[in-house]
């Protein structure tokens, strides 16, 4: 019988080890969307984890070993599935010990987020330390909540500079009509965000990066949010600043998300 898991170094986890987790705020992780027991991107979700395993704890575990974590979790499991890898240190938080780092994967239900199109709130964040993915990022589901409550849908973060950055758990991308167009600030540099970015160049699509203002949005015409459950849920409003539809420039991103060949841990 196949089941969803929560493993631990390969292992399945037991109630006394996963405790001391439930809490802690010093990891790091990859979230990816498995489809027939293959994962669109997996050299990027292994550059991220030990990108990040070195900034955090100043090693990182080999890639092979990282894969046969991931594989003992996709064979226990279902052939479509959602899948989490955190790693994280078992000398916990709030002090400088060093330890070999772990590896603690989960998997779950398949998803394909939300239908769209979304309304995000602007708001003025920059997150800590954000080239990586951490845990423990308290602001940003938060800063969800508040536009929830103000009725929007999602909220959209400004920087110091008035730019355009990142949503709370999304990448943003812009169309001008003939090009992609990515915000130039500090931001995670998402998997799908890769993965589109690498198809487009691939199919010749042009693309840049530019600051990115409230101001510049009418000029704009279309935007999208991502992230591993998909390649572009479209965005109607930033703010009080209206975008307009652009089925195009979605299929385009999907599409070059399909011509990414998944491959298996």
């Amino acid at each position: 019988m196949t089941s969803f898991v929560a493993h631990r170094n390969g292992r399945a986890a037991t109630a006394e080890e996963l405790a001391p987790l439930a809490f802690a705020g010093y990891a790091h992780f990859t979230a990816m969307q498995v489809r027939g027991g293959r994962v669109r991107g997996l050299d990027l979700h292994l550059e991220r984890l030990r990108t990040a395993s070195v900034e955090l704890f100043g090693r990182a575990l080999p890639d092979d070993q990282v894969r046969s974590y991931l594989r003992a979790a996709l064979e226990a499991g279902p052939a479509d599935l959602s899948l989490t890898a955190t790693v994280y240190s078992r000398a916990g938080q709030f002090t400088a010990a060093r330890a070999e780092p772990e590896v603690l994967v989960r998997t779950g239900p398949p998803s394909a987020g939300p239908e769209g199109p979304l309304a995000l709130a602007a708001v003025e964040h920059e997150r800590f330390l954000p080239a990586v993915k951490h845990v423990g990022e308290v602001a940003k589901t938060y800063l969800l909540r508040q536009a929830v409550a103000q009725g929007f849908d999602d909220a959209a973060f400004v920087d110091g500079r008035g730019r355009l950055s990142e949503a709370t758990i999304w990448n943003l991308a812009f169309w001008d009509g003939d090009s992609v167009v990515w915000p130039q600030a500090e931001v995670l540099g998402g998997i799908t965000m890769s993965i589109v970015r690498r198809q487009l160049d691939r199919l010749g699509v042009p693309q840049r990066v530019q600051d990115i203002t409230l101001a510049d949005l009418p000029a704009l015409a279309g935007g999208v949010v991502m992230n591993s459950w998909t390649p572009g849920v479209a965005v109607s409003r930033i703010g009080s600043v209206s975008l307009p539809e652009a089925p195009s420039f979605l299929e385009l991103l999907h599409d070059a998300y399909e011509a990414e060949s998944p491959t298996a841990p």
